[in-house]
């Protein structure tokens, strides 16, 4: 199987993460993430072990990390698991969907807490909101069961033989260099005075909706970073 990473962010439940490891292993994949759990030693605690049930390879390279800054950073997309749409944020895709873009791209599907699932500052984090055709009346599943449903869907996707005419796909830039962008931007519309910082009025939200929609390549990237370091040499110059 491609490159793939299971991301659980705040696990707080051992439990789940054995449940995660096997779900991910019966359909091929090994790449698992844990961000900030509740308990740092999740991977060898006896119930994640225990609900593992063989997949203790799959425990032992997973890898524990800080933030979501860095277990994202290098992939081109990043999949939020969410029943619930959002104001602003990424564009809101089906699994399937999900599924289909990730052919050829470095991708990772990011699942919440067990309590509160994704809040709106981990969406930052994330390329598209993505949701399971389940039933509106109740769609609730718990974690393993979404990334199991995840991790099946996938295999599914990865396992059709895509027709040979078909190009392959264009990259697509990292969250890092995403995040990057927008942290240089608001620089640059902070130095032209478009952008008040005591009064920002979800300028950057809207921009980094109108960015995750469009799907930024590398080179757009570098552009648009071009285009906010003029804007603060001009200021600069000015003052």
């Amino acid at each position: 199987m491609p490159s793939v990473s299971w991301i659980l962010h705040q696990t707080s439940h051992v439990g789940n993460v054995g449940s995660a490891a096997r779900a991910i292993k019966t359909m091929g994949f090994d790449q698992l993430i844990l961000v900030a759990p509740k308990n740092s030693d999740a991977i060898r605690a006896p119930d994640a072990i225990a609900l593992a049930s063989g997949a203790d390879d799959v425990l032992a390279k997973t890898q524990v990390m800080d933030s979501l800054a860095l277990a994202t950073k290098d992939h081109h997309l990043v999949f939020g698991l969410s029943a619930r749409d959002r104001e602003f944020g990424p564009p809101s895709i089906s699994l399937k969907e999900a599924c289909a873009m990730a052919q050829g791209q470095s991708c990772a599907f990011l699942f919440g807490t067990e309590r509160a699932g994704l809040s709106n500052e981990d969406y930052q984090f994330c390329s598209h909101r993505v949701w399971i055709d389940a039933n509106p009346s109740y769609s609730s599943l718990n974690l393993a069961q979404a990334v199991m449903v995840c991790a099946y869907e996938m295999r599914q996707s990865l396992t059709i033989t895509p027709p040979t005419h078909l190009k392959e796909p264009t990259l697509k830039a990292t969250m890092e260099s995403i995040n990057a962008l927008m942290d240089h931007l608001r620089e640059g519309l902070i130095a032209i005075d478009f952008l008040n910082p005591s009064h920002p009025k979800k300028l950057m939200e809207r921009l980094r909706s109108l960015f995750d929609r469009a799907g930024l390549h590398p080179e757009e990237v570098d552009l648009l970073r071009g285009v906010a370091k003029q804007m603060i040499l001009k200021n600069d110059k000015k003052i």
